[in-house]
């Protein structure tokens, strides 16, 4: 009788684990899709009536597309266990309205289950499911609740429109009474199943690349337009961007998110498939620096001197995993409300610029700063690409910016190992 018991729970515990995935032919997963995580400010937050019993349904972007796919859930930032009782994924209809298809809504399973704790500080994977997507389309994901902690992780800057809906409508063709946040939570990022040699560039950095400034639902950002490329050219048709922007985010100090480092093994080295990382990071320090009063020009080369020694960090770590580091150089910010940069903090941008170009630091570079600066008066952002706070580039901007990276960085015969 024992022996029997034995054999039901080996083959119990068998069950779960080609549920999951395992026991199958290696499958090549590859990030199509991400958002870098943090705490979710108050002014962010999910509120108090929303702790309890409430379904949420985000709608994402995916960059390239394959025949099945998995969900990574996040409660890196929680203090308690984050419990779903369901998560779904369909079409959307119209991605600004909440609306899906619901002839295309499936559950997802977590070790064959359909609800699922991610413990405090964890991320969870679902399991596989069989799932065409295709490269540069929607998808929405919806999640119920009982009851969580008024800690959330999220990502705030989401430029796309996420629903709050009191019970449970993970299969709710429609989201019709809903309350509409421009924010996502609990969702760190899709992978799908790809080709071998399929791979995912990685877009480290700030507000700039998180897309402030871009259109909301449009998907507009410097990120989304080289993800375009990509797939219009059929050397890089298998490369997927994996924007990981943090609005306000820092390289040497926490602000918006933990800073730049802190985070760089969770958002560069763990996404699946990694291959490439692209650096656009350091304005919000400079920035900081000289909106904390006045300083020697002593302090001001310590300040380049860690900047500096921050990016060496990165090259080193991804060269350890085999990722090809593209350095991009900081943009012009003169004329910036928030930041008043003078002579003294426009030296450090162009000292870092100069270092980010130095043949010998980064494998490759991109010349964000020459791209949008204005000719005239070089220091200020170009006219026809600024958004208008002279420090964040419009969506035209944010098309040149794409349009402007050089394909041959990711294609056959890129850098990458």
């Amino acid at each position: 009788m024992k022996r029997k018991k034995g054999k039901l729970r080996v083959t119990a515990i068998a069950a779960l684990c080609l549920a999951a995935g395992f026991g199958h032919a290696q499958t090549t997963w590859v990030g199509s899709w991400a958002a870098s995580q943090q705490l979710a400010e108050p002014g962010n937050s999910l509120s108090q009536l929303e702790l309890a019993d409430t379904s949420l349904r985000q709608v994402i972007h995916l960059s390239i597309g394959g025949p099945q796919l998995r969900v990574h859930l996040s409660n890196r930032f929680g203090t308690a266990p984050l419990r779903l009782t369901a998560v779904h994924i369909a079409r959307p209809a119209v991605a600004s309205s909440g609306a899906i298809d619901p002839a295309t809504d499936v559950a997802l399973r977590f070790s064959g289950h359909s609800d699922v704790t991610v413990p405090a500080g964890a991320e969870y994977l679902s399991d596989p499911v069989a799932y065409p997507v295709a490269a540069l389309s929607d998808l929405a994901i919806t999640v119920h609740w009982v009851s969580i902690a008024a800690e959330q992780t999220g990502h705030p800057g989401s430029r796309a429109t996420s629903f709050l809906s009191h019970g449970d409508q993970v299969s709710a063709a429609e989201f019709g009474a809903a309350r509409k946040v421009e924010h996502w939570y609990f969702f760190a990022g899709v992978d799908v199943a790809a080709a071998p040699d399929a791979k995912a560039v990685v877009a480290l950095g700030d507000s700039i690349t998180d897309g402030h400034g871009a259109t909301t639902d449009a998907n507009n950002r410097w990120t989304d337009v080289l993800a375009r490329r990509l797939q219009q050219d059929a050397a890089t048709q298998r490369v997927a961007v994996l924007n990981q922007g943090i609005g306000g985010n820092r390289l040497l100090l926490d602000g918006l998110g933990p800073n730049a480092l802190a985070r760089f093994d969770h958002d560069v080295l763990a996404p699946a498939g990694v291959r490439s990382l692209i650096v656009l990071e350091g304005i919000n320090d400079i920035g900081m620096f000289g909106r904390s009063g006045e300083h020697s020009r002593a302090e001001h080369d310590a300040l380049v001197s860690e900047i500096l020694g921050s990016y060496a960090q990165m090259i080193a770590r991804a060269h350890t995993h085999g990722i090809q580091v593209i350095g991009a150089t900081l943009l012009p910010f003169v004329g910036s409300d928030y930041y008043h940069p003078g002579p003294e903090i426009e030296m450090d941008r162009k000292t870092v610029n100069e270092w980010i170009r130095t043949p010998g630091h980064f494998d490759a570079v991109i010349d964000f700063d020459k791209l949008t600066r204005d000719p005239e008066h070089p220091d200020r952002l170009r006219p026809s690409l600024d958004s208008g706070d002279h420090l964040h580039p419009s969506p035209a901007g944010y098309e040149a910016m794409g349009g402007a990276i050089p394909l041959t960085l990711f294609g056959s015969g890129s850098p990458g190992k």
